[in-house]
């Protein structure tokens, strides 16, 4: 599976922005999909997932992001609010059709990656 992710841009504290992650050559609907971010000299940090196992968040964006899909489209989308400078990163959406519960959150779990789509949030 081919993975695009784009949405990405410049926002100011407190704005939203939604990214999306669409496939290609898969029917996305059977993998679990996760977005991670990574910033300068900081390792890939998982932020969410959907699948099999339900939704997962990382502790630093629940209540602020969701992820949902939307299979006609072939799409995950990562709807962020509220956002900080700290959520300043470069995003990566990932797919993976058999991971289980527990790997959710570890990008070493997860075999197809699209390219990265800068946030910047400025203060």
């Amino acid at each position: 599976v081919q993975l695009q992710a784009s949405g990405g841009g410049l926002v100011q504290a407190g704005g939203s922005l939604t990214l999306s992650c669409a496939a290609s050559g898969r029917t996305l609907s059977s993998y679990t999909v996760g977005w991670f971010r990574q910033s300068p000299g900081k390792e890939r940090e998982f932020v969410a997932s959907i699948g099999r196992h339900g939704n997962l968040y990382a502790a630093s964006v629940k209540g602020r992001f969701t992820i949902s899909r939307d299979n006609a489209k072939n799409t995950v989308y990562l709807l962020m609010s509220s956002l900080k400078p700290a959520d300043t990163a470069v995003y990566y959406c990932a797919a993976d059709r058999q991971l289980i519960a527990s790997s959710r959150s570890l990008a070493s779990a997860y075999d197809y990656w699209g390219q990265g789509t800068q946030v910047t949030v400025s203060s």
